[in-house]
């Protein structure tokens, strides 16, 4: 299994659906933002709200305007009058002019310590933005970063499967370390997708979970074999693993006694009286791998 490593073009696909969630849920008149290369220089992108496309391409220099600022020091800016404020330099002052931008805010996306973008809330009047909008546009860019720090992780963990020395048409033993390794790494992929708050995201991750399960050789399915929920087997495949109930809970964000409820709905589904007998049951079936 090849797993490419992130793409600036993915990177940039979760960044538009945050620049276009934060318009939407601010209502703010602009919002726009940029993907940045090597933890330095962004180029403005991805617009919400624009009226002119005087932004659109620009490439802000390292500590530069009110974003090259934010990307330098790792933290928002926000200023209230952009023309005359005398927090940043003003190496962009025609652009944001002719786009009309009075008071903005721009929040460094960081993921592992480095900058990765960089998304903007801004008004056309001189006002202040006030704390909710300084927030929406922090709580984004965190959620951004949540979702490009998990998508790494799952990209980290699968290229752990990527091992030549198992040929591409054999499918390896059950009992191998390189089955085991399949199987940690499912756990591991369910785990992370409920960490995630875009759901296509979360979609592509729960579709790579299963086709961990396919690669097993291929089992027989029948429509009167047990079926189990999403969230059964999520909590089966950790107890698969060797988890305990509180380990569970911990790692799905669940109540102990809500992990202990859907492993009893599991085990009465598979028609087992044990974890162990569950979890054979389940491999057996083809619902995990």
């Amino acid at each position: 299994m090849t797993v490419k490593p992130p793409s600036v073009s993915d990177d940039d696909r979760q960044l538009k659906r945050a620049v276009d969630s934060l318009r939407h849920t601010t209502g703010v008149d602009l919002t726009f933002g940029g993907v940045v290369t090597r933890g330095r220089h962004a180029q403005l992108t991805e617009f919400a709200g624009n009226s002119t496309r005087a932004l659109m391409g620009l490439t802000l220099g390292f500590g530069m305007g009110l974003g090259g600022k934010a990307v330098a020091l790792h933290r928002p800016v926000a200023v209230n009058d952009y023309a005359n404020s005398k927090r940043i330099s003003h190496h962009y002052d025609l652009m944001v002019a002719a786009e009309g931008i009075r008071a903005v805010v721009a929040a460094p996306v960081v993921v592992n310590r480095t900058v990765r973008a960089v998304m903007y809330g801004a008004v056309r009047q001189s006002v202040g933005l006030g704390d909710r909008t300084v927030d929406a546009v922090m709580d984004t860019a965190r959620a951004l970063e949540q979702n490009l720090a998990v998508r790494d992780e799952v990209v980290r963990r699968l290229g752990r499967l990527d091992e030549p020395a198992v040929a591409a048409d054999r499918a390896p033993e059950p009992a191998s370390p390189r089955w085991e390794t399949i199987r940690e790494a499912y756990a591991e992929l369910r785990v992370l997708a409920q960490h995630l708050t875009d759901s296509d995201l979360r979609d592509r991750v729960a579709a790579l979970s299963d086709k961990l399960v396919d690669a097993k050789a291929p089992t027989a399915r029948h429509s009167t074999d047990p079926v189990l929920s999403s969230r059964e087997l999520d909590v089966l495949s950790c107890v698969a693993l060797g988890w305990t109930n509180t380990d569970v809970a911990k790692e799905l964000g669940l109540r102990t006694e809500t992990v202990k409820s859907y492993l009893r709905s599991a085990m009465s589904r598979l028609g087992c009286h044990s974890r162990l007998e569950a979890v054979m049951t389940a491999r057996r079936l083809g619902l995990l791998p």
